[in-house]
């Protein structure tokens, strides 16, 4: 099992250790914005067991519609365990969207490569599939995944931006956690207080990866945007958000598109790598046991 490494004030590609085996509450706000019609949702939600979620396909995604909003991305000086590069703070304007509630399940990945439309058959590390979230996939794997969901669906599947992640991530919150200032347990699938395993405490009685799900979800309906897997983003790695958009949309406009962001992070992580803000890079075709996906829907009256 090859494992990510933690980043650093100069991330750099993380080097490819040993394989080995390693150890809901809703926010009213998400109700009121879907009340005011900022959004048309119409039937699509036909296949979702929870009526504020939707699919467009029986092995589609749930999708949460997250509304429109601003946001200060990035941490600013005086977070502890900040890096330097999750700065400087700036100002985001975010257009609604639907992300994933989930990251994206073995079940659904494997109905991907039985359609033939993705090529990957990917590793669970005897953890189990089903509703756990797949991870030994690449950037590269999860854009085969949005483009299949697109041709399934008719509609505009993608990843989220980094923006777009790090808005739902935090879902109106400003403290380090969505929850408050600690990591907890209680709240996410996360390791030891030191690099790098995972550990079972509280809810999370899980070493290595979770079931999807089984921890309270964010005030946008969304569960473990935190935690249990690194997810891509569209993005490409920049050193710093100096010149990053403020639209919400993906920035990857640079020399070297190989090097894709991460975020939220994983099983075997630190708390401190669960922060709202933390951020790091790993190249577009690596597979690891840490890094799944989630996806995300542009909506518009149009795109229904």
């Amino acid at each position: 099992m090859t494992r990510i490494s933690a980043p650093s004030p100069e991330p750099r590609r993380p080097a490819a250790p040993r394989r080995q085996a390693h150890r809901g509450w809703r926010s009213g706000l998400r109700w009121l914005w879907l009340a005011s019609g900022a959004v048309l949702l119409a039937s699509s939600g036909a296949f979702a067991a929870d009526p504020a979620a939707f699919q467009d396909c029986p092995e589609c995604p749930e999708m949460v519609s997250i509304p429109a909003g601003s946001f200060l991305m990035g941490s600013p000086a005086d977070e502890p365990d900040r890096y330097t590069h999750e700065g400087p703070p700036h100002r985001v304007a975010v257009a609604a969207f639907a992300a994933g509630r989930y990251p994206v399940t073995f079940a659904q990945w494997d109905a991907c490569v039985a359609a033939s439309a993705c090529t990957h058959a990917a590793r669970d590390e005897g953890w189990g599939r089903g509703d756990r979230p797949v991870i030994d996939v690449s950037w590269d794997d999860a854009q085969a995944y949005v483009a299949w969901l697109g041709r399934r669906t008719g509609q505009r599947y993608r990843l989220l931006s980094e923006a777009e992640y790090e808005y739902a991530a935090r879902a109106g919150s400003t403290s380090p956690y969505p929850w408050g200032e600690r990591a907890s347990h209680d709240q996410a699938n996360y390791g030891a207080d030191s690099c790098c395993e995972g550990r079972a405490e509280g809810r999370d009685q899980w070493i290595h990866t979770a079931p999807v799900g089984r921890f309270p979800a964010n005030a946008f309906g969304l569960h473990d945007m935190l935690g249990n897997v690194y997810e891509w983003v569209q993005d490409a790695w920049h050193d710093s958000f100096d010149g990053a958009p403020t639209d919400g949309s993906a920035w990857a406009e640079r020399q070297d598109l190989r090097r894709r962001v991460l975020r939220g992070g994983s099983w075997g992580n630190v708390p401190q790598e669960l922060r709202s803000a933390n951020r790091l890079w790993f190249s577009a075709d690596g597979r690891v046991s840490e890094v799944g996906f989630r996806v995300a829907r542009s909506l518009s009256a149009a795109a229904r």
